[in-house]
C-alpha cells in the first residue's frame, strides 16, 4: 500500500491549529497531486496514518537527496469551512432570525403550529405552559416547544401583555419553483412579518376593547435633563414653566395621533394622563431626570435613536388620507417633531413593510384642557380606586352607561383631559339636555348604538392589510346604523314648525333652533353617501351564510389540531420523539354519522350575478347579488362538473354492478374510485386503464384516468373561485380604505351620540343636573354629592348626606376642622370631581351647579412615603406641596387633606396654615390675617348612653376636638363583630 507523501508540518499544524486559531493552508500529496484541507485533518487517526493513495497502478521511482525540495516548503491556503453544526431547514431559519431579532422572542410557523427553539424554548416553554422537548438533528438534540396557531393569541398575551416581551412573528412563504430549485427543494421561506410590542398592538383578541393602546414617544434637549438646568427652572418665577419637552403618541388600532409639549415638571403628570403601554426614548436619556421621572411607571420603555441625516421640521408628519391645509397645520415645536419622528420610524420597523395610515396629528396645547396631576389623578380616582388600583369604585365606572367600546374610550378621554373651552363644553351639555327631554329618541338611539362595531379599530385593519370577511360584514352593519341614526335625528328635525305670525311664534321658533342646535351640528358632520355605497357592495358581495359555515369548519379544525397536538405529546412523553413539524395539519372531520364534510365547498362570496340594485325572480327561484360575473361563470362551471361526477360515477356503478362505488379525494392517495362491501372484492381489471391502489378485506381503492382528469379540473376550478373571491375581498377592502376618512368622522360623531345618551342615562337613574359653566372664577354648588361614594352607600341602602360649597363668593379659601370619619376627605374630593364632570360635559350630581372654568387641579391627599428616593412621608408632603404653590394660577383649584404629619404639633401648625387638618389651632391664627378665609367644620352627636353618631353636613365654625378615641372604639366594634362571625362559622 502506497501512503501520501505529505510535507512534515503537517503534524505540528495539526495539533496547534485544529482547536481554532489561523486557518491551515492547503497541503497536497507528492505522488497524486491529491488536496488535504482542514476537514481532513480534524481526524486525529486519518491525519496520522494518512489514507492510502490512489494514483494508479504500482510503480518504483529513483529521486536522489539532494532534488528533494529543501528548506520550508510554500503551502497553499487550506480551504475555510463553516465549524458551525448542520441543522435542518427549519431550525436553520429560526436561528438565523433568531441571530437578526436578538432583542425579540420569536415565533416560527411550521405547519399549524407556531415554535420556539433553542434557549428560547427553555425559558418561555414553562411560562408559557408547554412541554419543551428535544428535536432530534444531525447536530444534536435541539430544544424546542410549540403551540397550535390558533393559540397565538394566547401566547402572544403572556409575552407580551404579562411579561413585556418584544414578539417576532415568522410566517411561511412560498417559494416560487424557481426558488425552491435554488434553495435545494425548500417549498417555504420563513421570514419575520411583524414585530409585537406592548404598545403596537393592533387587532389582537386580548387588546383592552375599553382603553385606547398608546406608543408614547419624548423628546427633549439633553441641556433640558442637567442639573444646572432643573435647579434654574424651580428657581423661576411661579407660574406654569414654558414647554421644553416633545410628547407624540398614537394607537395603531385606532390610528389616533397626538402630539404636545409639556415641560419636564409636568411631564410625569402628562405621561400619567396619557397612560401608554410602551415609551420610546433616544438613547441619550438612559440615564439622567428624564429616566428618573419616568421610573415610578410601569411601562416599557425602548430606546431608538431619531435620523440623523433627516430633519424632522421639513419631514411629512404622515401620509394621512385627511391631509391638513398648511394655514390649518399646527405650530410644532422642534422636540414635538423629533418625537413624532421617533414615534413613526418605530411604528414602521414594528410593522415591516406595512403602509401606516393615521388621522392628522392632532397638537394639544395646556389652555385647551383641564390639567389633572398625576397625584389628583390618583387621589381622586379618576380612572382606578386608589387603595387597589380596580376600575370598579372609580369615577370612570360610576358614570359609564356607554354601550359601545370605542365611546367608552372617548368617555375616558374626556375624563382626563376634560375641555376649558366653553363652547365645546355647552355643546356637549346640549346635546345631553336634548336627548333627556327626548326618552324616545334616546332609547332609539341607544338600540342602533348597540348594534354597531367598533368602525374605528375596524377600518384601521383594513388600512394594516389585514381583517377578513366578518369584520366587512361588521362594517356594513355599523354603516347601516349610522344611516338610520341619521334618518331618526333628522325625522326629529322634523316636527311641524310654529305660527310664526305672533311674538310667542317667534319666540318658540328662536328656542326650537337652539334646542335643535346640538343635533344639526352632529347631522353636519356625518358623511354618508361613500360609505352607503361601499356598504350596499359588501352586502352585494358576501354570503353571511357561508361566513358562518367557515367558521363552523374553522372550529373543527382547531379541535382536530389540539386533539392531534395532545396526542404528540403523549407519544413524547413515552417515546423518542422527532418535534411538531412532523405533524400535518388536521383535515376537517364530519359533522355527524354518514355526512361528509368538504371544506372546499365552503365560499363566503355569493354566487349570482345580476346588474340591477334589486333582487328579481324566474321559475320560482330568486336570484341575488354576486361579487362578480367572474365568479358566476366559475359557479356555473363547478356546477357543470359537478353533474359530470355524478354521470360518471352512476356511469361506473352501472358498469360494474357496485353500488358503493364513490369518487373520492383524499391527502394521501389523490383522486381516486372507492368500492366498500361485497362491491370491494370486484377487481379492477374489469375496467379499462384502472389501477389498485389499496385494498382491504371489505374496501379497495383504485386509480381511473377519466375521474382524475375530471377531479383534477374541479380542483383547478375550486382554485380560480377562491382566487376570484380574494380579488373581490381586496377590492372591498380597498374600497373601505378609500373611505376612511368618512368612516373615521361618523365613527366620531357615533361615539359622541353614545356619550351623551350615557349621560342622560345616568342623570335618570340618578338625579344629576346640568351645570351653568362660566368664566367666572367662582365654584357655587348646592347639595353636592360625591358620584362613587353615593352609588356605594345606595348599594347599601343608607342615603348620602348633601353639602353646599360656595368658595369664590363666600371666601377663596375654606378652612375645614372635623372629627375623623366625618367626611372632610369626602367633600374636598366631591367638589374637584363634579367640576372634572362639568367640563367633561357631563351632568353632575347636585341641586345646583355654577361652575367657572378650571385650568388645572392640584390634590394633596393621603400620606405615603418614598423609601427608593430616601423620602420620608413629610417629605413627599412638602414636595407635593411646592409643586402646587409653583404652578397654580388664579383659575386652579387646590384640594389639601392632611398635612404635617409626621411633626411635632407645633411645626405641623406653622406648614399646615392654609390646609383642611385636625390642627384646629390654626383657625384663630388664621382667620384674623387672612380675609378670603372662611371656616367650616363637621361634628358628631353624643347620646347620654354614649352612643355617637358622625354629622356629615358641613356648618360654619371651628371643631376642637378630633374624636380619635371614637374612631378607634368604633374600629374595635368591628374588629369584635368580625372575629364573633369567624368563631360561629366552625
Amino acid at each position: 500500500m502506497r501512503l501520501h507523501l505529505l510535507p512534515y508540518s503537517v503534524f505540528r499544524l495539526q495539533s496547534k491549529h485544529l482547536g481554532g486559531g489561523p486557518p491551515l493552508r492547503q497541503l497536497r500529496c507528492f505522488h497524486c497531486g491529491r488536496a488535504w484541507g482542514r476537514s481532513d485533518l480534524r481526524s486525529p487517526t486519518r491525519a496520522s496514518k494518512l489514507l492510502p493513495c490512489r494514483r494508479g497502478a504500482k510503480t518504483s521511482s529513483k529521486l536522489k537527496l539532494n532534488d528533494l525540495p529543501q528548506g520550508v516548503v510554500p503551502l497553499e491556503p487550506l480551504e475555510i469551512t463553516n465549524d458551525e453544526p448542520v441543522y435542518p431547514t427549519v431550525v436553520k431559519q429560526a436561528k438565523e432570525n433568531m441571530r437578526a431579532f436578538e432583542h425579540c422572542v420569536l415565533l416560527t410557523r411550521v405547519g399549524s403550529f407556531y415554535e420556539l427553539y433553542f434557549e428560547q424554548a427553555e425559558e418561555y416553554g414553562p411560562l408559557l405552559n408547554l412541554k419543551v422537548a428535544r428535536k432530534k438533528t444531525s447536530a444534536g438534540p435541539v430544544p424546542m416547544a410549540g403551540v397550535p396557531y390558533f393559540q397565538l393569541d394566547r401566547v402572544l398575551k403572556v409575552l407580551v401583555q404579562d411579561l413585556n416581551r418584544h414578539v417576532a412573528i415568522s410566517e411561511e412563504f412560498a417559494n416560487l419553483p424557481s426558488d425552491t430549485v435554488k434553495s435545494g427543494g425548500l417549498m417555504f421561506d420563513r421570514r419575520v412579518s411583524r414585530i409585537i410590542t406592548p404598545g403596537t398592538l393592533i387587532d389582537e383578541r386580548f387588546i383592552d376593547a375599553y382603553e385606547n393602546n398608546f406608543l408614547l414617544a419624548i423628546h427633549t434637549n439633553p441641556q433640558v435633563t442637567s442639573p444646572t438646568s432643573l435647579s434654574a427652572s424651580v428657581d423661576g418665577n411661579v407660574g406654569p414653566p414654558t414647554p421644553n419637552v416633545g410628547l407624540a403618541w398614537l394607537d395603531l388600532s385606532t390610528g389616533d395621533y397626538f402630539t404636545q409639549g409639556v415641560s419636564m415638571s409636568t411631564l410625569a403628570s402628562s405621561v400619567a394622563r396619557i397612560a401608554p403601554r410602551e415609551i420610546i426614548l433616544d438613547p441619550t436619556f438612559k440615564k439622567g431626570s428624564l429616566q428618573a421621572a419616568l421610573k415610578e411607571f410601569n411601562h416599557l420603555i425602548t430606546y431608538l435613536s431619531p435620523e440623523e441625516d433627516v430633519d424632522p421640521t421639513t419631514a411629512p408628519l404622515m401620509v394621512s388620507d385627511d391631509p391638513v391645509s398648511q394655514e390649518d397645520a399646527p405650530d410644532f415645536t422642534a422636540e414635538e417633531l423629533y418625537a413624532r419622528q421617533i414615534l413613526l420610524r418605530y411604528a414602521q420597523s414594528r410593522l415591516r413593510g406595512l403602509d401606516l395610515r393615521l388621522q392628522p396629528p392632532v397638537r394639544r396645547q395646556m389652555p385647551e384642557t383641564m390639567s389633572i396631576d398625576k397625584h389628583s389623578l390618583r387621589a381622586l380616582e379618576i380612572k382606578t380606586t386608589l387603595r387597589d388600583g380596580h376600575f370598579k369604585g372609580s369615577l370612570l365606572h360610576a358614570v359609564r352607561r356607554t354601550v359601545t367600546s370605542s365611546g367608552a374610550r372617548l368617555l375616558n378621554d374626556w375624563l382626563t383631559n376634560p375641555s376649558t373651552s366653553l363652547s365645546i363644553i355647552n355643546s356637549r351639555l346640549d346635546l345631553v339636555e336634548y336627548l333627556l327631554s327626548n326618552p324616545a329618541l334616546k332609547e332609539r338611539l341607544v338600540q342602533l348604538l348597540r348594534r354597531s362595531a367598533d368602525s374605528k379599530r375596524l377600518i384601521q385593519k383594513f388600512s394594516l392589510s389585514r381583517g377578513d370577511a366578518d369584520d366587512l360584514i361588521a362594517l356594513a352593519r355599523t354603516i347601516r346604523v349610522t344611516l338610520e341614526i341619521a334618518e331618526a335625528l333628522a325625522n326629529q328635525q322634523g316636527s311641524p314648525p310654529p305660527q310664526l305670525e305672533t311674538p310667542q311664534g317667534l319666540a318658540a321658533l328662536v328656542v326650537e333652533q337652539a334646542v335643535a342646535r346640538p343635533v344639526n351640528g352632529l347631522l353636519s358632520r356625518l358623511m354618508l353617501d361613500g360609505p352607503a355605497v361601499l356598504a350596499d357592495h359588501i352586502t352585494e358581495a358576501i354570503d353571511e351564510e357561508g361566513v358562518t359555515t367557515m367558521h363552523r369548519f374553522e372550529e373543527l379544525e382547531k379541535a382536530a389540531a389540539a386533539a392531534m397536538a395532545q396526542s404528540v405529546e403523549d407519544n413524547q412523553s413515552t417515546a423518542g420523539e422527532t418535534g411538531l413539524t412532523s405533524m400535518t395539519k388536521a383535515e376537517p372531520k364530519s359533522t355527524s354519522k354518514g355526512q361528509e364534510i368538504d371544506f372546499h365547498d365552503v365560499w363566503v362570496m355569493k354566487k349570482r350575478y345580476i346588474d340591477s340594485m334589486y333582487e328579481f325572480n324566474i321559475d320560482g327561484l330568486t336570484y341575488r347579488f354576486s361579487a362578480s360575473p367572474v365568479l358566476e361563470r366559475l359557479h356555473d362551471r363547478l356546477q357543470d362538473l359537478g353533474g359530470e361526477k355524478a354521470n360518471l360515477e352512476s356511469s361506473l356503478r352501472e358498469r360494474l354492478n357496485a353500488t358503493t362505488l364513490t369518487l373520492r379525494w383524499t391527502p394521501g392517495l389523490g383522486h381516486i374510485c372507492h368500492l366498500k362491501g361485497k362491491s370491494a372484492n370486484l377487481s379492477s381489471s374489469m375496467l379499462d386503464s384502472a389501477r389498485t391502489v389499496s385494498s382491504t378485506k371489505s374496501t379497495r381503492s383504485f386509480y381511473l384516468p377519466e375521474w382524475t382528469s375530471l377531479g383534477v379540473t374541479i380542483d383547478q376550478t375550486k382554485l380560480q373561485i377562491r382566487a376570484e373571491e380574494q380579488r373581490v375581498f381586496h377590492g372591498l377592502r380597498d374600497e373601505s380604505i378609500m373611505n376612511l376618512v368618512a368612516l373615521r368622522k361618523n365613527a366620531a360623531v357615533l361615539d359622541e351620540l353614545d356619550i351623551a345618551c350615557s349621560s342622560a342615562t345616568l342623570a335618570q337613574e340618578s338625579q344629576l343636573i346640568r351645570p351653568m359653566v362660566n368664566a367666572s372664577v367662582a365654584h357655587k354648588i348646592i347639595g353636592g354629592r360625591h358620584p362613587m361614594v353615593e352609588g356605594s352607600l345606595n348599594e347599601q341602602g343608607r342615603t348620602f348626606t348633601t353639602n353646599d360649597c360656595l368658595v369664590g363668593e363666600n371666601g377663596r379659601i375654606w378652612f375645614i376642622t372635623g372629627p375623623n370619619m366625618a367626611g372632610k376627605s369626602t367633600f374636598l374630593r366631591q367638589n374637584a370631581l363634579i367640576s372634572i364632570m362639568a367640563q367633561a360635559g357631563l351632568l353632575v350630581p347636585a341641586e345646583y351647579a355654577e361652575l367657572g372654568i378650571v385650568d388645572q387641579i392640584f390634590s394633596r391627599v393621603g400620606s405615603a412615603d418614598n423609601l427608593t428616593d430616601n423620602q420620608s412621608t413629610f417629605m413627599v408632603e412638602m414636595l407635593e406641596m411646592a409643586n402646587i404653590l409653583k404652578e397654580a394660577t388664579l383659575r386652579s383649584f387646590v384640594i389639601v387633606d392632611e398635612i404635617g404629619r409626621g411633626t411635632t404639633p407645633e411645626d405641623g401648625i406653622a406648614l399646615a396654615s392654609l390646609f383642611a387638618t385636625h390642627f384646629h389651632v390654626l383657625a384663630d391664627m388664621s382667620a384674623p390675617h387672612m380675609k378670603d378665609l372662611t371656616c367650616f367644620c363637621t361634628d358628631v352627636a353624643e347620646e347620654s348612653d354614649g352612643a355617637f353618631s358622625y354629622v356629615h353636613r358641613l356648618r360654619q365654625g371651628v371643631n376642637r376636638e378630633s374624636h380619635a378615641l371614637k374612631v378607634a372604639q368604633l374600629a374595635g366594634e368591628i374588629l369584635f363583630g368580625l372575629a364573633l362571625r369567624s368563631s360561629t362559622t366552625y
